[in-house]
């Protein structure tokens, strides 16, 4: 067979047995334009902390904490029914006085239509040895 004819499986990271079909709207629509004039205001807020930082402490302090924000991202429980709040990143950042929509809203993880996460298959995907998401959140 042409190379050009096979399918390749590897790159695949759904599984719509386990998953349901994979919905293409959100690949083909753009976000809102308040969505990502928020992002791109975010980033440049942090490019302007990062450079006055730089200017008054020296070019090792931002590095340093861009180096603790990296540590403390990856740090995380096993996953089962307790998530992990990455308390200490919330703490680094500052967003931890931040309101998000959890705040004043209803946890997701409550809602009647959450699925409970299979931690085998969790711990598959952390390891590398499985494909997709690490687990369904709604049904």
């Amino acid at each position: 067979m042409d190379s050009q004819k096979t399918i390749q499986l590897e790159g695949r990271r759904d599984d719509p047995l386990r998953y349901g079909i994979h919905g293409v709207k959100s690949d083909i629509i753009e976000p809102h334009p308040l969505e990502s004039a928020y992002h791109s205001s975010k980033a440049r807020q942090e490019e302007i902390k990062r450079k006055i930082l730089t200017n008054t402490y020296g070019a090792a302090f931002p590095m340093k904490q861009q180096l603790d924000r990296q540590i403390l991202s990856k740090f995380r429980r096993p996953p089962g029914a307790i998530p992990s709040s990455y308390l200490g990143l919330e703490a680094t950042t500052g967003t931890l006085d931040d309101i998000g929509f959890e705040d004043y809203l209803n946890d997701p993880r409550d809602s009647e239509s959450f699925r409970p996460i299979d931690m085998h298959h969790g711990m598959e995907v952390r390891l590398g040895l499985s494909k997709g998401p690490a687990h369904p959140t709604f049904m």
